[in-house]
């Protein structure tokens, strides 16, 4: 699953908001005139400042609405500062399940592993201090029990379980109080659409008596943590939220005031979550990357240092030019490289492809010197066969013959070569015969040049071939550095297999939420409820951009909030998963993509 880059700074941000806010209304208590209406007005400002930064998010899951209410226009101003209200805490609630979940996955992943791995683990992939403690430990037990292996992995197995323990005890609680919100909207959203005054109080109240619930429902893990003496700084503050006042949960109307106090008391609890539920998980959290790999970082920080202290030796600071030297030979080098393997062979093609005409013309001029040679010696076979013969030969006697009967009388001549050369046929034979051997050379000289000429691309080819190699290596390395497909958002096979994964939580969550409806367990089955709206998130982030693209995201976004709709039966909702994995170009594998 993908790790929103986000997540580091929120919670920063949502520690900074909370403490500030606290610092603010502490101030504004101590003033005498705290309660003028100037300073009434800046407080206002102030908590609209602070949700105005928690509404610059990235697009989420929507809230479960009537489908006429879509339009703005129509909904009342007070229910639309609740609906602002609501879709913070939704995805307050998203980005914290997340970072659980991706914490839990990993925990989960590494108890599934040996024991050897597990003890692997312990020692060598949680730090410096970690592994000088644990190595000190494990040579003391060796020593003094003789099974110290065993044991180190029991207390991997404990650290893991712990961890694992804590992260599915959180997100229990969450997703069920997520499911509680979802389930409480749609509820009130045809109300809050067409009567607001009736249905907004009661929703507000309706919320904070959630907010109750999850006190109480991850409240005892402080005095579990208080109790912990496994991880180290095991401090964390104890969740208290806090309530509306009774006079505010008796009336059916509320006034603006009571209104806008019930929602800034709402987002208070919400930054206190969130400062709660940041520091419990900073304290199970996996390992960072840095933590994990800090051998590998290591040897290479300790090789990249040998590396520098070498080339400090032969730099000119030392009075060495050997690096100067380097410098100018591979420069020297990549320019005999390209001239070799780029320059020149593009320049050859370039030749060989707009010179045609030019030496197609001088491949004419050769032919026709080679077609003089022929006839003469067809010439001279003619004369020869006639006085030889004496009879007359056509003009289109065959060569082949008369070569016959010029070398029957060579043959015979060469009885008496000396006076058959004086005053024989002897010497026009030996004539006619190196006429026929430059006739030969010629042919064969045309043939061989016709044959390297044809050649002449796929000579430059090959030269071209080392700079081809390498820049399609280039190509490969940034075309995988800038497409980064590894995230649900990203583009190739990598990012459509982790889309259609999202939609296979999606199918796992709905079967055990039917599941646990089936046996009874209403409390795990909103729990299962709130792991389907938060894989359904995740999924709703990852294909909106690409459904855009391909003009089916309304088709799928209607088939998300569908999905999200508390009153629709299981399965309804295996079908529209079937269906989105078969339909929609973003969801389909890579090799069914037309």
């Amino acid at each position: 699953m993908e790790v929103p880059a986000e997540r580091g700074s929120m919670d920063v941000k949502t520690l900074i908001s909370l403490y500030s806010n606290k610092l603010w209304n502490r101030i504004i208590n101590i003033l005498p005139f705290s309660h003028s209406n100037f300073l009434g007005k800046i407080s206002s400002l102030y908590l609209q400042a602070i949700r105005t930064r928690s509404r610059r998010r990235r697009p989420s899951l929507p809230l479960p609405l009537p489908s006429h209410s879509l339009d703005t226009s129509v909904i009342p101003m007070e229910a639309s500062r609740v609906f602002d209200v609501l879709e913070d805490i939704l995805e307050h609630l998203f980005l914290n399940l997340h970072n659980i979940q991706k914490n839990l996955q990993f925990w989960q992943s590494r108890a599934e592993e040996s024991n050897a791995r597990k003890a692997y683990f312990m020692i060598f992939e949680r730090g410096p201090r970690a592994f000088i403690t644990r190595t000190v430990q494990f040579i003391r037990e060796s020593v003094a029990q003789g099974s110290s292996l065993q044991l180190l992995s029991q207390s991997a197995s404990a650290h893991i379980s712990e961890r694992i323990t804590i992260l599915t005890s959180l997100r229990y609680s969450l997703a069920t109080f997520l499911a509680q919100v979802h389930i409480d909207i749609d509820k009130f959203g045809e109300e809050l659409v067409n009567d607001p005054e009736k249905s907004l109080s009661s929703l507000l109240v309706t919320i904070n008596g959630l907010f109750s619930k999850l006190e109480a429902a991850i409240g005892h893990l402080h005095a579990t943590r208080q109790s912990d003496s496994s991880v180290d700084g095991s401090y964390s503050f104890p969740l208290v939220f806090e309530k509306l006042p009774d006079v505010n949960q008796e009336g059916s109307q509320w006034t603006d005031c009571e209104i806008r106090d019930a929602i800034n008391l709402i987002y208070q609890n919400l930054y206190k979550l969130d400062s709660y539920l940041s520091i419990l998980v900073s304290k199970h959290r996996k390992p960072r990357k840095l933590t994990l790999y800090w051998i590998h970082y290591t040897c290479g920080a300790v090789g990249l240092s040998v590396c520098s202290v070498w080339l400090l030796r032969h730099s000119s600071l030392m009075g060495s030019n050997d690096i100067e030297n380097w410098v100018r030979e591979a420069r020297d080098s990549t320019i005999t490289f390209w001239n070799d393997h780029v320059e020149q062979p593009i320049l050859s093609i370039r030749d060989e492809l707009f010179e045609t005409f030019r030496k197609r013309h001088r491949s004419v001029m050769e032919l026709e010197d080679v077609q003089l040679t022929a006839n003469s010696l067809h010439r001279m076979l003619l004369t020869f066969s006639e006085q030889t013969q004496g009879q007359k030969f056509p003009e289109h006697a065959s060569d082949q013959q008369m070569l016959e009967i010029v070398m029957a009388r060579y043959e015979k001549e060469l009885m008496h070569p000396i006076q058959n050369l004086l005053k024989g046929e002897l010497a026009h034979a030996l004539l006619i015969q190196i006429q026929k051997l430059k006739l030969d050379i010629e042919t064969a000289m045309l043939e061989l040049n016709q044959i390297l000429r044809a050649n002449e691309i796929n000579f430059a080819i090959l030269a071209a071939l080392p700079a081809f190699f390498v820049s399609l290596l280039l190509i490969m390395l940034v075309r995988a550095w800038v497409k980064q497909d590894t995230r649900a958002e990203g583009r190739g096979r990598v990012a459509r297999i982790q889309r259609r994964l999202l939609v296979v939580e999606v199918e796992k969550w709905i079967m055990q939420y039917q599941t646990c409806m089936n046996q009874g367990k209403e409390k795990d089955a909103q729990c299962m409820f709130g792991m389907v709206l938060y894989s359904l998130d995740r999924l709703y982030r990852a294909v909106e951009r690409h459904a855009k693209a391909t003009g089916e995201w309304l088709c799928l976004r209607q088939d998300i909030v569908e999905l999200a709709k508390p009153g629709l039966d299981t399965a309804s909702k295996l079908i529209l998963t079937a269906r989105m994995e078969r339909v929609y170009d973003c969801l389909l594998p890579s090799l069914k993509r037309q």
